[in-house]
Protein backbone atom coordinates (compact mmCIF):
# COMPACT_ATOMS: atom_id res chain seq x y z
CA UNK A 1 0.00 0.00 0.00
CA UNK A 2 1.17 3.54 -0.81
CA UNK A 3 -0.16 6.55 1.11
CA UNK A 4 -1.02 9.48 -1.09
CA UNK A 5 0.06 12.57 0.88
CA UNK A 6 -1.66 14.91 -1.53
CA UNK A 7 -5.08 13.33 -1.19
CA UNK A 8 -4.75 11.57 2.16
CA UNK A 9 -5.78 8.20 0.73
CA UNK A 10 -4.18 4.81 0.36
CA UNK A 11 -3.59 3.31 -3.10
CA UNK A 12 -2.74 -0.19 -4.26
CA UNK A 13 0.80 -0.90 -5.58
CA UNK A 14 0.41 -0.62 -9.34
CA UNK A 15 3.13 -1.17 -11.98
CA UNK A 16 4.85 2.08 -12.81
CA UNK A 17 3.90 3.28 -16.28
CA UNK A 18 6.19 5.52 -18.32
CA UNK A 19 5.51 6.91 -21.73
CA UNK A 20 7.26 9.39 -23.96
CA UNK A 21 5.37 12.55 -24.66
CA UNK A 22 6.34 12.25 -28.32
CA UNK A 23 5.08 8.66 -28.55
CA UNK A 24 1.64 9.52 -29.92
CA UNK A 25 3.22 11.84 -32.47
CA UNK A 26 5.70 9.22 -33.65
CA UNK A 27 2.98 6.56 -33.83
CA UNK A 28 0.74 8.83 -35.84
CA UNK A 29 3.52 9.93 -38.15
CA UNK A 30 4.72 6.39 -38.91
CA UNK A 31 1.32 4.91 -39.54
CA UNK A 32 0.80 4.12 -43.21
CA UNK A 33 4.29 5.32 -44.10
CA UNK A 34 5.43 4.61 -47.65
CA UNK A 35 8.46 2.32 -47.82
CA UNK A 36 11.08 3.80 -50.14
CA UNK A 37 14.32 2.09 -51.07
CA UNK A 38 17.63 3.44 -49.68
CA UNK A 39 19.22 6.28 -51.62
CA UNK A 40 22.89 5.29 -51.34
CA UNK A 41 24.85 4.40 -54.47
CA UNK A 42 25.03 0.65 -53.85
CA UNK A 43 21.29 0.29 -53.16
CA UNK A 44 20.29 2.48 -56.12
CA UNK A 45 22.56 0.48 -58.41
CA UNK A 46 20.94 -2.77 -57.31
CA UNK A 47 17.34 -1.56 -57.53
CA UNK A 48 17.62 0.94 -60.37
CA UNK A 49 20.18 -0.65 -62.68
CA UNK A 50 20.53 -4.36 -61.91
CA UNK A 51 16.85 -4.73 -60.95
CA UNK A 52 15.00 -2.41 -63.33
CA UNK A 53 14.92 -2.81 -67.13
CA UNK A 54 14.17 0.86 -67.84
CA UNK A 55 17.02 2.12 -65.66
CA UNK A 56 19.38 -0.55 -67.02
CA UNK A 57 18.63 0.29 -70.64
CA UNK A 58 18.83 4.04 -70.06
CA UNK A 59 22.30 3.82 -68.50
CA UNK A 60 23.54 1.35 -71.13
CA UNK A 61 22.15 3.41 -73.99
CA UNK A 62 23.85 6.62 -72.84
CA UNK A 63 27.15 5.00 -71.83
CA UNK A 64 27.50 2.95 -75.01
CA UNK A 65 26.52 5.82 -77.30
CA UNK A 66 28.90 8.28 -75.62
CA UNK A 67 31.77 5.75 -75.51
CA UNK A 68 31.34 4.94 -79.22
CA UNK A 69 31.71 8.58 -80.30
CA UNK A 70 34.88 9.15 -82.37
CA UNK A 71 37.21 11.65 -80.69
CA UNK A 72 39.83 14.02 -82.07
CA UNK A 73 42.85 15.57 -80.39
CA UNK A 74 43.88 19.06 -81.43
CA UNK A 75 45.44 22.25 -80.21
CA UNK A 76 45.09 25.82 -81.41
CA UNK A 77 47.03 25.13 -84.63
CA UNK A 78 46.64 21.53 -85.71
CA UNK A 79 44.71 18.29 -85.38
CA UNK A 80 46.79 15.23 -84.49
CA UNK A 81 46.55 11.91 -86.26
CA UNK A 82 49.14 10.36 -83.94
CA UNK A 83 49.96 11.43 -80.41
CA UNK A 84 51.03 9.70 -77.17
CA UNK A 85 47.69 10.64 -75.58
CA UNK A 86 45.77 9.04 -78.46
CA UNK A 87 47.91 5.92 -78.08
CA UNK A 88 47.17 5.83 -74.35
CA UNK A 89 43.43 6.20 -74.91
CA UNK A 90 43.41 3.52 -77.60
CA UNK A 91 44.81 1.01 -75.06
CA UNK A 92 44.44 2.48 -71.57
CA UNK A 93 45.24 -0.79 -69.75
CA UNK A 94 45.75 -4.47 -70.43
CA UNK A 95 42.09 -5.38 -69.83
CA UNK A 96 40.28 -2.57 -71.64
CA UNK A 97 40.23 -0.61 -74.85
CA UNK A 98 39.03 2.96 -75.26
CA UNK A 99 35.37 2.01 -75.68
CA UNK A 100 35.33 -0.24 -72.61
CA UNK A 101 37.12 2.33 -70.45
CA UNK A 102 34.87 5.20 -71.51
CA UNK A 103 31.71 3.11 -71.15
CA UNK A 104 32.68 2.29 -67.55
CA UNK A 105 33.47 5.97 -66.93
CA UNK A 106 30.12 7.16 -68.30
CA UNK A 107 28.30 4.37 -66.48
CA UNK A 108 29.76 5.36 -63.12
CA UNK A 109 28.78 8.98 -63.77
CA UNK A 110 25.18 7.96 -64.58
CA UNK A 111 24.84 5.65 -61.58
CA UNK A 112 26.41 7.78 -58.86
CA UNK A 113 26.95 11.27 -60.29
CA UNK A 114 30.72 10.78 -59.84
CA UNK A 115 33.40 9.21 -62.01
CA UNK A 116 37.02 8.63 -60.98
CA UNK A 117 39.87 7.95 -63.38
CA UNK A 118 43.27 6.84 -62.04
CA UNK A 119 46.55 7.49 -63.87
CA UNK A 120 49.46 5.08 -63.40
CA UNK A 121 52.61 7.16 -63.88
CA UNK A 122 55.57 5.90 -65.86
CA UNK A 123 58.99 7.09 -66.91
CA UNK A 124 57.67 9.40 -69.61
CA UNK A 125 55.40 12.44 -69.52
CA UNK A 126 52.28 10.44 -70.34
CA UNK A 127 50.78 7.88 -67.88
CA UNK A 128 51.30 4.27 -68.85
CA UNK A 129 47.78 3.13 -67.82
CA UNK A 130 44.35 4.52 -67.00
CA UNK A 131 41.80 2.80 -64.74
CA UNK A 132 38.19 3.61 -63.83
CA UNK A 133 37.62 3.34 -60.08
CA UNK A 134 34.29 2.46 -58.51
CA UNK A 135 32.64 5.58 -57.17
CA UNK A 136 30.98 3.80 -54.22
CA UNK A 137 34.44 2.93 -52.88
CA UNK A 138 35.92 6.41 -53.23
CA UNK A 139 35.83 9.06 -50.53
CA UNK A 140 36.90 12.69 -50.92
CA UNK A 141 39.15 13.99 -48.14
CA UNK A 142 38.78 17.80 -48.01
CA UNK A 143 41.63 20.00 -46.89
CA UNK A 144 41.60 22.98 -44.55
CA UNK A 145 40.58 25.26 -47.41
CA UNK A 146 37.64 23.05 -48.40
CA UNK A 147 39.20 21.79 -51.64
CA UNK A 148 39.96 18.06 -51.99
CA UNK A 149 43.34 17.27 -50.43
CA UNK A 150 43.20 13.52 -51.12
CA UNK A 151 41.02 10.70 -52.42
CA UNK A 152 40.65 7.59 -50.28
CA UNK A 153 39.77 4.28 -51.95
CA UNK A 154 38.48 1.54 -49.62
CA UNK A 155 38.09 -2.14 -50.51
CA UNK A 156 37.44 -4.92 -48.01
CA UNK A 157 38.78 -3.07 -44.99
CA UNK A 158 41.90 -1.86 -46.81
CA UNK A 159 42.34 1.78 -47.80
CA UNK A 160 44.62 3.57 -50.20
CA UNK A 161 44.97 7.33 -50.20
CA UNK A 162 45.73 9.29 -53.36
CA UNK A 163 47.15 12.68 -52.39
CA UNK A 164 46.23 15.55 -54.68
CA UNK A 165 49.46 16.74 -56.28
CA UNK A 166 50.31 18.42 -59.57
CA UNK A 167 49.52 16.59 -61.74
CA UNK A 168 46.82 14.79 -59.78
CA UNK A 169 46.71 10.97 -59.87
CA UNK A 170 42.90 11.09 -59.85
CA UNK A 171 40.56 12.78 -62.31
CA UNK A 172 37.25 13.38 -60.54
CA UNK A 173 34.33 14.12 -62.87
CA UNK A 174 31.05 14.94 -61.17
CA UNK A 175 27.66 16.13 -62.24
CA UNK A 176 26.05 19.25 -60.86
CA UNK A 177 24.76 19.01 -57.30
CA UNK A 178 23.26 22.16 -55.77
CA UNK A 179 23.69 21.00 -52.17
CA UNK A 180 27.03 19.18 -52.13
CA UNK A 181 30.52 20.62 -52.47
CA UNK A 182 32.37 17.39 -53.30
CA UNK A 183 29.96 14.88 -54.85
CA UNK A 184 27.63 15.00 -57.83
CA UNK A 185 23.92 14.21 -58.17
CA UNK A 186 23.11 11.25 -60.38
CA UNK A 187 20.03 10.80 -62.58
CA UNK A 188 19.44 7.58 -60.62
CA UNK A 189 18.83 9.62 -57.46
CA UNK A 190 16.43 11.94 -59.26
CA UNK A 191 14.51 8.94 -60.63
CA UNK A 192 14.52 7.00 -57.34
CA UNK A 193 10.80 7.46 -56.61
CA UNK A 194 9.79 6.44 -60.13
CA UNK A 195 12.10 3.41 -59.88
CA UNK A 196 10.39 2.31 -56.67
CA UNK A 197 6.96 2.66 -58.27
CA UNK A 198 8.02 0.72 -61.36
CA UNK A 199 9.65 -2.07 -59.35
CA UNK A 200 6.61 -2.33 -57.06
CA UNK A 201 4.38 -2.60 -60.13
CA UNK A 202 6.52 -5.41 -61.50
CA UNK A 203 6.33 -7.30 -58.20
CA UNK A 204 2.56 -6.83 -58.17
CA UNK A 205 2.31 -8.23 -61.71
CA UNK A 206 4.45 -11.21 -60.71
CA UNK A 207 2.18 -11.88 -57.75
CA UNK A 208 -0.83 -11.87 -60.08
CA UNK A 209 0.88 -14.36 -62.38
CA UNK A 210 1.56 -16.61 -59.44
CA UNK A 211 -2.16 -16.49 -58.61
CA UNK A 212 -3.62 -17.26 -62.05
CA UNK A 213 -2.73 -13.83 -63.46
CA UNK A 214 -5.87 -12.04 -62.15
CA UNK A 215 -8.93 -12.58 -59.95
CA UNK A 216 -10.82 -14.10 -62.84
CA UNK A 217 -13.96 -14.89 -60.87
CA UNK A 218 -15.65 -15.85 -57.61
CA UNK A 219 -17.19 -19.11 -56.38
CA UNK A 220 -20.56 -18.56 -54.77
CA UNK A 221 -21.98 -21.26 -52.46
CA UNK A 222 -25.66 -21.77 -51.88
CA UNK A 223 -26.67 -24.70 -49.71
CA UNK A 224 -29.81 -26.77 -49.91
CA UNK A 225 -31.54 -24.45 -47.45
CA UNK A 226 -30.60 -21.41 -49.52
CA UNK A 227 -28.04 -20.18 -46.98
CA UNK A 228 -24.51 -19.41 -48.24
CA UNK A 229 -22.70 -20.84 -45.24
CA UNK A 230 -20.16 -23.64 -45.66
CA UNK A 231 -18.90 -25.91 -42.96
CA UNK A 232 -15.27 -25.71 -41.93
CA UNK A 233 -14.54 -29.04 -43.59
CA UNK A 234 -16.14 -27.98 -46.88
CA UNK A 235 -14.27 -24.69 -46.86
CA UNK A 236 -10.89 -26.32 -46.23
CA UNK A 237 -11.47 -28.89 -48.94
CA UNK A 238 -12.46 -26.26 -51.51
CA UNK A 239 -9.49 -24.08 -50.59
CA UNK A 240 -7.09 -27.01 -50.97
CA UNK A 241 -8.48 -28.00 -54.37
CA UNK A 242 -8.27 -24.41 -55.65
CA UNK A 243 -4.63 -24.05 -54.58
CA UNK A 244 -3.50 -27.40 -55.97
CA UNK A 245 -5.51 -27.61 -59.21
CA UNK A 246 -6.43 -24.10 -60.36
CA UNK A 247 -3.91 -21.51 -59.09
CA UNK A 248 -0.61 -20.66 -60.73
CA UNK A 249 0.53 -20.14 -64.30
CA UNK A 250 0.74 -23.88 -65.08
CA UNK A 251 -2.99 -24.28 -64.29
CA UNK A 252 -4.14 -21.28 -66.34
CA UNK A 253 -7.27 -22.13 -68.35
CA UNK A 254 -7.84 -25.46 -66.64
CA UNK A 255 -11.57 -26.29 -66.43
CA UNK A 256 -13.20 -26.37 -63.01
CA UNK A 257 -15.57 -29.08 -61.76
CA UNK A 258 -18.17 -27.67 -59.37
CA UNK A 259 -20.36 -29.75 -57.13
CA UNK A 260 -23.92 -29.02 -56.05
CA UNK A 261 -24.46 -25.66 -54.44
CA UNK A 262 -21.39 -24.02 -56.06
CA UNK A 263 -21.73 -21.40 -58.78
CA UNK A 264 -19.04 -19.57 -60.77
CA UNK A 265 -19.27 -15.80 -61.25
CA UNK A 266 -16.74 -14.51 -63.80
CA UNK A 267 -14.98 -11.20 -63.13
CA UNK A 268 -12.97 -8.92 -65.41
CA UNK A 269 -10.39 -6.21 -64.87
CA UNK A 270 -11.66 -3.38 -62.71
CA UNK A 271 -11.04 0.26 -63.65
CA UNK A 272 -8.38 0.42 -60.91
CA UNK A 273 -6.52 -2.50 -62.53
CA UNK A 274 -6.47 -0.66 -65.84
CA UNK A 275 -5.19 2.53 -64.19
CA UNK A 276 -2.47 0.50 -62.50
CA UNK A 277 -0.85 -0.30 -65.84
CA UNK A 278 -0.96 3.39 -66.75
CA UNK A 279 0.82 4.19 -63.50
CA UNK A 280 3.59 1.75 -64.39
CA UNK A 281 3.98 3.30 -67.86
CA UNK A 282 4.07 6.78 -66.33
CA UNK A 283 6.82 5.67 -63.94
CA UNK A 284 8.82 4.28 -66.87
CA UNK A 285 8.53 7.60 -68.71
CA UNK A 286 9.70 9.47 -65.61
CA UNK A 287 12.78 7.25 -65.39
CA UNK A 288 13.59 7.89 -69.03
CA UNK A 289 12.99 11.62 -68.51
CA UNK A 290 15.48 11.76 -65.62
CA UNK A 291 18.18 10.22 -67.81
CA UNK A 292 17.35 12.28 -70.87
CA UNK A 293 16.40 9.31 -73.05
CA UNK A 294 13.35 9.68 -75.34
CA UNK A 295 10.84 7.01 -74.23
CA UNK A 296 10.39 6.02 -77.87
CA UNK A 297 13.97 4.68 -77.92
CA UNK A 298 13.15 2.45 -74.94
CA UNK A 299 9.99 1.02 -76.48
CA UNK A 300 7.68 2.69 -73.94
CA UNK A 301 4.17 2.83 -75.34
CA UNK A 302 2.01 5.91 -75.30
CA UNK A 303 4.72 8.50 -75.99
CA UNK A 304 4.40 10.56 -79.17
CA UNK A 305 6.71 13.48 -78.42
CA UNK A 306 8.74 12.88 -81.59
CA UNK A 307 7.35 12.25 -85.06
CA UNK A 308 9.53 9.22 -85.74
CA UNK A 309 12.38 7.14 -84.37
CA UNK A 310 15.01 9.01 -86.37
CA UNK A 311 13.99 12.35 -84.90
CA UNK A 312 14.01 10.90 -81.39
CA UNK A 313 17.48 9.45 -81.96
CA UNK A 314 18.76 12.81 -83.21
CA UNK A 315 17.35 14.57 -80.15
CA UNK A 316 18.92 11.93 -77.90
CA UNK A 317 22.38 12.61 -79.32
CA UNK A 318 21.97 16.37 -79.44
CA UNK A 319 20.45 16.87 -75.97
CA UNK A 320 21.98 14.04 -73.92
CA UNK A 321 24.96 12.23 -75.44
CA UNK A 322 26.92 15.15 -76.91
CA UNK A 323 26.74 17.48 -73.87
CA UNK A 324 27.83 14.62 -71.63
CA UNK A 325 30.65 13.44 -73.91
CA UNK A 326 31.89 17.00 -74.50
CA UNK A 327 32.11 17.73 -70.78
CA UNK A 328 33.80 14.42 -69.90
CA UNK A 329 36.37 14.51 -72.73
CA UNK A 330 37.21 18.13 -71.87
CA UNK A 331 37.86 17.16 -68.24
CA UNK A 332 39.97 14.15 -69.25
CA UNK A 333 42.04 16.13 -71.79
CA UNK A 334 42.65 18.95 -69.30
CA UNK A 335 43.77 16.39 -66.71
CA UNK A 336 46.10 14.56 -69.11
CA UNK A 337 47.50 17.84 -70.43
CA UNK A 338 48.93 18.46 -66.96
CA UNK A 339 51.04 15.31 -67.46
CA UNK A 340 52.22 16.02 -71.00
CA UNK A 341 52.60 19.79 -70.56
CA UNK A 342 50.76 20.43 -73.85
CA UNK A 343 47.64 22.54 -74.26
CA UNK A 344 45.69 19.95 -76.23
CA UNK A 345 41.94 19.41 -76.40
CA UNK A 346 40.11 16.11 -76.69
CA UNK A 347 36.55 16.33 -78.03
CA UNK A 348 33.97 14.30 -80.00
CA UNK A 349 34.22 14.39 -83.78
CA UNK A 350 30.76 15.55 -84.77
CA UNK A 351 31.38 14.90 -88.46
CA UNK A 352 31.53 11.14 -87.81
CA UNK A 353 28.26 10.83 -85.87
CA UNK A 354 25.66 9.26 -88.21
CA UNK A 355 22.73 10.64 -86.21
CA UNK A 356 23.93 14.20 -86.84
CA UNK A 357 24.93 13.77 -90.48
CA UNK A 358 22.06 15.87 -91.85
CA UNK A 359 22.71 18.72 -89.42
CA UNK A 360 26.44 18.74 -90.11
CA UNK A 361 25.91 18.71 -93.88
CA UNK A 362 23.64 21.73 -93.59
CA UNK A 363 26.16 23.54 -91.38
CA UNK A 364 29.02 22.84 -93.77
CA UNK A 365 26.94 24.12 -96.68
CA UNK A 366 26.03 27.36 -94.86
CA UNK A 367 29.63 28.04 -93.82
CA UNK A 368 30.99 27.26 -97.29
CA UNK A 369 28.57 29.68 -98.94
CA UNK A 370 29.42 32.50 -96.51
CA UNK A 371 31.75 34.48 -98.79
CA UNK A 372 32.20 37.26 -96.24
CA UNK A 373 34.08 34.89 -93.90
CA UNK A 374 37.78 34.15 -94.19
CA UNK A 375 39.09 30.59 -94.33
CA UNK A 376 40.29 30.83 -90.74
CA UNK A 377 36.87 32.02 -89.54
CA UNK A 378 35.15 29.20 -91.39
CA UNK A 379 37.44 26.61 -89.81
CA UNK A 380 36.81 28.08 -86.38
CA UNK A 381 33.04 27.89 -86.89
CA UNK A 382 33.35 24.23 -87.83
CA UNK A 383 35.48 23.46 -84.78
CA UNK A 384 38.67 22.95 -86.78
CA UNK A 385 42.08 24.29 -85.78
CA UNK A 386 43.93 26.86 -87.84
CA UNK A 387 45.59 25.36 -90.91
CA UNK A 388 49.26 24.48 -90.45
CA UNK A 389 50.75 24.68 -93.92
CA UNK A 390 53.99 23.01 -92.84
CA UNK A 391 52.38 19.96 -91.33
CA UNK A 392 50.58 17.04 -92.89
CA UNK A 393 48.39 16.72 -89.79
CA UNK A 394 46.74 20.15 -90.16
Amino acid sequence: MVFDFLRGTKQENLPEQKASRTGPVVAYHSSGRVAWSPRDTVSLTKTGFAGNPVGFRSVKLIAEAAAALPVVLQDAERRYDTHPLLTLLARPNLAQGRAELMEALYGQLMLSGNAYLEAVPGDGLVPVELHVLRSDRMHVVPGSDGWPAAYEYAVGGQKHRFHVTEPSPICHIRSFHPQDDHYGLSPMQAAAMALDVHNAASRWSKALLDNAARPSGAIVYRGADGQGVMSAEQYDRLQSEMESHHQGARNAGRPMLLEGGLDWKPMGFSPSDMEFQKTKDAAAREIALAFGVPPMLLGIAGDATYANYQEANRAFYRLTVLPLATRVTAAVSSWLSAYSGEAVELKPDLDQVPALAAERDAQWARVTQADFLSEGEKRALLGLPARDEGSADG
